[in-house]
């Protein structure tokens, strides 16, 4: 008997700071039941369009043996985590071989990207979100304002939801009289109160953004960097084990504005100050393992809490 065949699901426009900060997961009983992530502001997306600035792309090995492409996106909300392997069509696959090398190059790429969603949860019970793209292109700026506009749209028609339901008794059938989605009823549920301000300022930015009043969000943001002199100046390094440590955690210490500091700005930074790449990568996994850092997100670290 041939299983029923699975309705392709439609792609939700999600800004990163709504779609990240979502911890409630959906599944069907069944076998070939899609899968739903359902946000604060009760989107129920199996499938979203995503865009902005590709601002890290890298190929890594996986402990089975496989290479994955991890990467973010940086929209004016926030920033979205996505993977790239040998599950994704040939088409990807080199579109992310191309990127890797346009960004070792130092080009601003804008990307759009037609992804489903994903889930998952540590052992601790901390909640992620990700993205497995399926659709990706580089757009213009026209383009991508044109996204903004769109998705700032569809956010502001769910914050109205969600005020409109704070009035409604929170039942199924009063949700559907109201002709309020039964997934925010769900999302009412799980987050309990949800504070609208930070959409609203998130909204503002990108619409600043969408209008052409910040250059910045379609432009690399400058590489950060420690000042010349002090601990970690070039001259004063011998590239030593402990010598390394030093400077990394100088570096941490310097540039991490709540965050944590990328990959890729740690070790810019430690070549740029006369350390051998290898040697200050294997260096950070070193003190990841001690517990001198933490890696709050994949590629960002922090000194550890004392």
């Amino acid at each position: 008997m041939e299983r029923a065949r699975i309705a392709r699901q439609p792609a939700h426009l999600l800004l990163a700071s709504e779609f990240g900060s979502a911890t409630l997961n959906e599944k069907g009983s069944g076998e070939y039941d899609p899968s739903f992530v359902i946000t604060k502001l009760g989107a129920k997306v199996n499938r979203i369009v995503a865009a902005g600035l590709l601002e890290r792309l890298e190929l890594r090995e996986t402990s089975n043996g496989s290479s994955l492409y991890q990467g973010q996106l940086r929209d004016p909300t926030g920033l979205h985590y996505f993977s790239i392997g040998e599950y994704n069509s040939e088409m990807m696959q080199e579109l992310a071989h191309q990127w890797t090398e346009r960004l070792d190059d130092g080009e601003p790429l804008l990307v759009m990207m037609t992804s489903k969603t994903r889930w998952y949860q540590t052992d601790e019970g901390a909640v992620y979100t990700s993205l497995r793209p399926e659709e990706a292109c580089v757009v213009n700026r026209e383009v991508y304002a044109n996204w903004l506009l769109d998705a700032c749209e569809a956010t502001m028609m769910r914050m109205n939801q969600f005020t409109s339901s704070l009035e409604v008794e929170p039942t199924l059938d009063a949700y559907g009289r109201a002709g309020l989605p039964t997934s925010l009823l769900a999302a009412r549920n799980h987050y309990g109160e949800v504070d609208l301000e930070p959409f609203k300022l998130n909204l503002m930015q990108a619409l600043d953004i969408a209008e052409g009043r910040i250059e910045a969000a379609t432009t690399p943001p400058p590489m950060m960097s420690l000042p010349e002199g002090g601990d970690g100046d070039a001259e004063s390094t011998s590239g030593g084990d402990q010598d390394v440590q030093a400077f990394l955690l100088q570096a941490i210490g310097h540039l991490d504005q709540g965050e944590g500091v990328t990959f890729d700005t740690l070790l810019k930074n430690a070549v740029a100050r006369g350390f051998v790449r290898e040697v200050a990568e294997a260096k950070l996994d070193d003190m990841l393992d001690a517990g001198t850092l933490e890696e709050p997100r994949f590629g960002w670290f922090r000194l550890a809490a004392q």
